[in-house]
């Protein structure tokens, strides 16, 4: 497949779960992918195992979306090397449970701060090099928890509302310019994030899952990549679920 051939894609938080996933998926449809992580070794491990896979351009750099100076840093770096950022995907993220009367403030503030502040700061880097050239796609990260609720997730699910609120407001602005925004919203995955849960809590995740199954990084980043494809030229603003049908 060459669908994405041309085009440089940079995914934050790609190199474990469903960010890594979706290097692999927008690589494997030729994209030139820059993948992120908070450890600039394993980014160029990671970059340097998709490319071999693949036999595609991906690099890897080290990158805290809580540092805003570091992305704007990052984003122009990367446009300065390929000339242009076609698509963003926000993938970082952090999850921490506690019960509503559990929670604390630097937990609140560690919700907010890599899932809200860090996404806006990527968003706004990658709106400034997109609107150069008047096109682009952007890719939020939200959650199931952030559309229905989830028990034990208050602050991660207020979090991921935020994001989901701002790839619609992003989406209204940004129109004009030819950069479409959207979301998606994973219910539960197989990932590091998912991997301490309970047999009794996945048990019932999957009782409650019309497909029966758990999903797959692969599932969320087969979405992602028809997002960032022309395929979805019509398409934005709006917050896709991938969960198997657990909220219906």
């Amino acid at each position: 497949m060459a669908e994405l051939a041309g085009r440089v894609v940079m995914i934050t938080g790609g190199t474990r779960g469903i960010g890594l996933a979706t290097a692999r998926a927008l690589g494997a449809w030729g994209a030139t992918v820059v993948l992120t992580g908070r450890d600039p070794e394993i980014a160029a491990k990671r970059a340097a195992e998709v490319a071999a896979e693949l036999g595609t351009e991906v690099a890897g750099i080290g990158l805290d979306v809580n540092d805003e100076d570091a992305v704007q840093a990052a984003f122009r770096g990367i446009a300065k090397r390929y000339g242009r950022i076609d698509a963003l995907v926000a993938a970082a993220g952090t999850l921490e449970a506690a019960p509503v009367g559990l929670m604390v403030h630097d937990h609140v503030e560690r919700m907010m701060a890599t899932n809200v502040a860090g996404t806006l700061a990527t968003l706004r880097a990658a709106t400034q090099v997109m609107m150069r050239k008047r096109s682009g796609s952007i890719v939020l990260f939200g959650s199931v928890a952030g559309e229905h609720g989830s028990v034990g997730q208050t602050a991660y699910a207020a979090a991921k509302a935020a994001v989901a609120a701002a790839a619609r407001s992003a989406a209204r602005e940004l129109g004009p310019y030819g950069i479409r925004v959207n979301a998606v919203a994973p219910g539960v995955i197989r990932t590091d994030l998912t991997a301490g849960q309970s047999e009794e809590v996945l048990g019932a995740v999957l009782r409650r899952t019309p497909l029966g199954r758990l999903g797959e990084p692969a599932d969320v980043a087969r979405v992602v990549r028809f997002l960032v494809s022309d395929e979805a030229a019509f398409v934005t603003g709006q917050v896709l679920g991938v969960d198997g049908g657990l909220v219906l």
